[in-house]
């Protein structure tokens, strides 16, 4: 067997550690402590909330870099060319991921928030957290397929397989369903804004991902759990991706 089918076999280091195991622990955590810490430094909270680019927050795009690239180190886009072997269980997952998901968050969205639960909401803010939930069901979330998977000890190649494609399709597919949506919903959200979160909050972690897979290379690694230095790259790195998802979720 070759470095790289060793490599691609299975790409799943062994198990969930400690940190992983009680995440909700430490971001309820960090919830509380980012709630304590926004009442008590107001002016540094404001500072970090002002640091945009057409309306895109530096900081979260920041955070949310750490807290994907690692998974997306996992993220093979070889293994495209395996799509016809897993092609029911892709299909579904096509169909779910674009077909179903935004359309029907945007449904709930204007169900519960615009409608049932507006009279408790700050009226300016209802338009804000529709659009919030219109963007994260637009975007299918490649962590938690990993973390599911490995969970569940599914497939590793199927799950590979339907990350690269649902990544692929996200890049080019993500800014026309949300605009989209955020259109039928009369909220206006700037194209260059769309645009730039595309690019910052998709492509670029994308990017810096594989240059990063492509550096450590497939060649044997010293961790005993790991079947290449790439994942060893994802077992040295994965508490930085479960920092960034624990200060993220907070902000």
């Amino acid at each position: 067997m070759t470095d790289h089918a060793m490599a691609t076999a299975d790409p799943r280091p062994a198990g969930i550690g400690f940190v992983e195991k009680y995440l909700t622990v430490w971001v309820a955590l960090c919830i509380v402590a980012g709630i304590v810490l926004g009442h008590m430094l107001p002016g540094v909270f404001g500072t970090i909330a002002a640091a945009e680019i057409a309306r895109v927050n530096i900081p979260v795009a920041v955070l949310i870099w750490l807290m994907i690239v690692p998974m997306l180190l996992r993220v093979d886009f070889g293994s495209l060319a395996k799509i016809g072997t897993y092609w029911r269980g892709i299909g579904v997952t096509l169909f779910i991921n674009w077909a179903v998901k935004p359309f029907s968050m945007a449904l709930l969205g204007w169900l519960f928030i615009g409608w049932l639960f507006r009279p408790w909401l700050p009226e300016a803010q209802v338009d804000s957290y529709i659009a919030g939930l219109i963007i994260l069901a637009a975007a299918p979330c490649t962590a938690m397929v990993f973390v599911w998977s490995n969970l569940m000890r599914g497939e590793p190649n199927f799950t590979l397989s339907q990350v690269a494609l649902n990544d692929a399709i996200m890049i080019v597919a993500f800014a026309p369903i949300v605009g989209l949506l955020l259109g039928l919903s009369a909220i206006t959200v700037p194209w260059g804004t769309l645009v730039l979160s595309v690019a910052l909050y998709i492509v670029l972690p994308v990017i810096v991902a594989q240059l990063v897979r492509s550096t450590v290379g497939y060649k044997r690694a010293s961790c005993t759990r790991c079947a290449s230095r790439q994942d060893a790259a994802v077992v040295a790195l994965r508490p930085v991706g479960d920092a960034g998802l624990a200060v993220r979720v907070p902000g």
